[in-house]
């Protein structure tokens, strides 16, 4: 009898025992290049009993994207949770929480802005997505309305502030932010730099 770890379904759970299991391999293996077909030989379920929740694989790893966004989300809330000084303070709390999600999770992170993923509109515009991205735009609006921040479009400045944030994850994830070429201390100083660009 297979180990319950291997064969993780239970009656009435399929959906999230595919999800569960796909997760599992994305981790092991650093990446997707798994079938619909391991996914249900690892999950103790039929070869067709994923299609009856995902029509294809690229349906299951946009649902793992977006598992991915529910965790970033809630990673960005709980750095938000602490009573902070200063919203300079919350943001750089907010900012290493975020790059923080994307070097503890490499693979999910490089999925979650992977094309394999689905259409990205599809991905990116989806309220759990949508939900991970307003914890930035609402520290954003509340830093304008203090006038701690200039008042512009809160959009573009959210846009500056992820593009950049998510270029430290990606080269702090591929070991490049290397202080021989950026100094000591890259991440910090370049949020330092980041946030005085839109400070007042």
């Amino acid at each position: 009898m297979q180990d319950t770890i291997d064969r993780p379904y239970h009656h009435g759970d399929l959906r999230r025992a595919v999800i569960e299991t796909a997760m599992g391999m994305l981790h092991e293996d650093k990446g997707w290049q798994f079938t619909l077909r391991e996914v249900a030989r690892r999950a103790g379920v039929s070869h067709a009993a994923p299609y009856k929740h995902f029509s294809d694989k690229a349906a299951l790893l946009a649902e793992m994207a977006l598992v991915g966004f529910d965790k970033l989300r809630q990673a960005l809330t709980s750095a938000k949770r602490r009573r902070w000084k200063s919203l300079r303070d919350e943001f750089f709390a907010a900012a290493r929480a975020y790059v923080r999600f994307g070097t503890t999770n490499p693979a999910l992170y490089r999925l979650m802005f992977s094309a394999d993923a689905g259409k990205a509109a599809e991905v990116h515009l989806n309220e759990r997505a949508l939900a991970a991205f307003a914890v930035l735009t609402e520290l954003l609006e509340r830093g304008q309305a203090e006038g701690y921040l200039r008042k512009r479009d809160v959009r573009g400045q959210a846009a500056a502030c992820w593009a950049q944030i998510h270029g430290l994850t990606m080269l702090t994830i591929d070991g490049l932010l290397l202080p021989a070429k950026v100094g000591p201390k890259p991440l910090d100083a370049a949020l330092i730099t980041l946030l005085e660009g839109v400070e007042n």
